[in-house]
């Protein structure tokens, strides 16, 4: 974890962002419905848990 901390800290905050996007795109079709929810809800936090679940339902 620490080397991958230490990686994006060298990077422009927008080319990390489009970088690790690219990785979660790739690792989402490997789990289920529920870790990729887990993760976004990690990203916005708690108070959109409402939000994303809706738009989950969509």
């Amino acid at each position: 974890m620490k080397e991958m901390q230490k990686i994006i800290d060298r990077m422009d905050p927008a080319e990390a962002l489009t970088r690790m996007a690219e990785v979660a795109s790739t690792l989402f079709p490997q789990v289920n419905e529920e870790t990729r929810l887990d993760f976004v809800v990690g990203l916005i936090g708690e108070a959109g848990a409402d939000k994303v679940g809706s738009m989950v339902q969509l």
